[in-house]
């Protein structure tokens, strides 16, 4: 883990292949081991900011400001040095699974390559036996049920859950400094995003790694980070501890976020309490 993980971005501003102006500027930052949630609504350009920040941007996009991870300078970095910070420094965990995965490759055998190169990086060389029980502990440490039958599993043969935990185990194979949580409990129910949730707070309180999670639901964002800064049409209209946030929200849209979720939840309790919401 790199001494120095803090991520510190600046002006960051994304454009179009037309010059269109997407998301910024755009200004955060949070020191290793800290905890940040980007919230804001479908477009408001959080999960740009964050392809931003690993270098994996759609053709035809492009960034300029900067990007600062452990002191590295990433905006504009060549290609071959994102490929070091990518996975060691830096990994991701997407919304969808399904497709952040490889649909024709074993689950142990997408697990296994990063393990590798993590281990190639640290100047040791895995033999087979101690690649297959690294494998199996690291599913294991997801909570994964039979590590070995989900190792040996393609992606389509598992639940929805457990290939979000599959990735998240792939995620953090490499040991990053930094976790980028792209709306990771989206695609799932309740109690499945209820787990994930549960299992992300506890891996990465036990790593001592800086996570950025991204929502647009603020109170998923509650559960999981202290800290927010809330995007709307890709600038930032607010940010502070959460608790200031929702006790006094100062802009009219992070308003509109806090009184929804005070109405989800009181329609919640009134449900639950059998009366009519």
């Amino acid at each position: 883990m790199s001494e120095n993980p803090g991520l510190i971005v600046r002006d960051l501003e994304i454009f179009s292949a037309d010059g269109q102006t997407l998301v910024g500027p755009v200004s955060f930052d949070f020191n290793p081991g800290q905890r940040l949630g980007l919230i804001g609504e479908s477009g408001s350009g959080k999960s740009l900011a964050a392809l931003a920040i690993i270098g994996l941007l759609p053709d035809g996009l492009s960034s300029r400001g900067s990007i600062e991870l452990g002191g590295r300078q990433l905006v504009g970095a060549p290609e071959r040095i994102m490929n070091t910070v990518r996975g060691t420094d830096v990994a991701v965990v997407f919304q969808e699974p399904l497709t952040a995965l490889d649909p024709l490759m074993r689950i142990g055998k997408q697990l296994a390559e990063p393990l590798r190169r993590r281990a190639a990086a640290d100047g040791e060389r895995l033999t087979r036996q101690q690649l297959r029980l690294l494998v199996r502990e690291r599913l294991a440490d997801v909570r994964l049920p039979d590590p070995d039958a989900i190792a040996l599993a393609f992606p389509h043969q598992i639940s929805g859950g457990q290939r979000q935990r599959a990735a998240l185990a792939i995620a953090l194979s490499g040991r990053p400094s930094l976790l980028i949580a792209d709306e990771p409990t989206t695609a799932l129910d309740v109690t499945v995003q209820s787990e994930i949730l549960d299992l992300l707070d506890r891996l990465v309180d036990e790593r001592g790694m800086s996570l950025l999670f991204i929502s647009h639901d603020l109170a998923v964002v509650a559960r999981i980070a202290p800290r927010v800064v809330v995007l709307q049409k890709g600038l930032v209209v607010e940010e502070g501890m959460l608790a200031d946030v929702l006790a006094n929200p100062r802009h009219a849209y992070t308003h509109e976020l806090v009184d929804s979720a005070r109405s989800l939840d009181n329609a919640l309790d009134d449900a639950l309490n059998g009366r009519d919401a």
